[in-house]
């Protein structure tokens, strides 16, 4: 893969499918309209992902090369240079902006606009302060999620926001946690806050956001259905898929993995398989 390909992650792209959550939620992915729309809104928060991968790259770049295996990343490894990674970062990030324009509507672009100052901060002042790093991390899910609902002008649920928020807390807490394990007594010296963390306190919230996360989504799933005057089980068979990929992520952190989550969820066929269980039966919950 070309350095500059590396530099902007697509593999981390996949995090951004979180704006379909609400429309899709919601039942208006089969508008065209509103699909198209959502599209936008995906492409415009990968653009603005990329755009503060470089970014970051480019202010992390002494921190990167101290790291394992960050040290081979393009800016790290000087096959980028500083100047080019500048310059292609802020072009991604008002393509990024533009492109949330495309919608018609000016909330989403107000919504990339806070994703990108949340992740450029977060390089600069929130990854240094144990706790806030966490929370700045899962308010980029949130905000993705947003995006989705903002595109297509319907609203988030309280306890959708509260899943997304606490699902996110479980999986950046599990890459802490596995970081911390990886690295060991050197842990502080590439991240500051892992000097901070204990296994422990790690474990702790670990399990306060995985039960809000499964509490918040039974809640949303059958407030979901009452709303829709569903009479058949679709929303309560959803909770399924959900617990046990839950549980089955929560297995593989005691394993020792998870300081990849994207890597993780993409090779691990279980995982995979309750993904798609849960999309065919929250989809007939939806549209059937």
């Amino acid at each position: 893969m070309h350095p500059l390909l590396r530099t902007a992650r697509p593999q981390q792209w996949l995090k951004n499918v979180l704006v379909f959550a609400a429309p899709g939620a919601a039942g208006v992915l089969d508008d065209p309209t509103e699909l198209a729309r959502t599209c936008i809104v995906f492409v415009a928060f990968c653009l603005a992902a990329s755009g503060t991968y470089y970014w970051n790259d480019v202010l992390d770049v002494e921190a990167d090369r101290a790291h394992p295996t960050k040290s081979r990343r393009p800016v790290a490894a000087g096959q980028v240079t500083l100047g080019t990674a500048r310059a292609i970062g802020t072009l991604l990030l008002l393509l990024g902006l533009v492109t949330a324009a495309a919608t018609g509507r000016w909330q989403p672009v107000v919504v990339v606009a806070i994703y990108v100052v949340v992740t450029l901060t977060y390089s600069v002042v929130w990854k240094h302060i144990a706790v806030l790093d966490l929370i700045a991390i899962a308010s980029g899910f949130v905000l993705r999620a947003a995006g989705g609902s903002e595109a297509v002008d319907v609203p988030m649920s309280s306890w959708f926001v509260l899943v997304t928020t606490f699902g996110s807390l479980f999986v950046v807490t599990g890459k802490r946690a596995a970081e911390l394990r990886e690295l060991g007594h050197d842990a502080g010296a590439i991240r500051t806050t892992l000097d901070e963390y204990t296994e422990g306190f790690l474990r702790f919230v670990l399990g306060v956001t995985c039960a809000g996360a499964l509490v918040s989504y039974c809640i949303w799933a059958f407030e979901t259905k009452d709303l829709a005057g569903s009479e058949l089980p679709y929303y309560e068979l959803s909770i399924v898929p959900v617990v046990a990929a839950f549980l089955r992520y929560a297995l593989m952190l005691e394993r020792g993995e998870g300081a990849a989550p994207e890597e993780l969820f993409a090779r691990d066929r279980v995982l995979l398989g309750l993904g798609a269980v849960w999309l065919v039966v929250f989809g007939l919950a939806v549209y059937a």
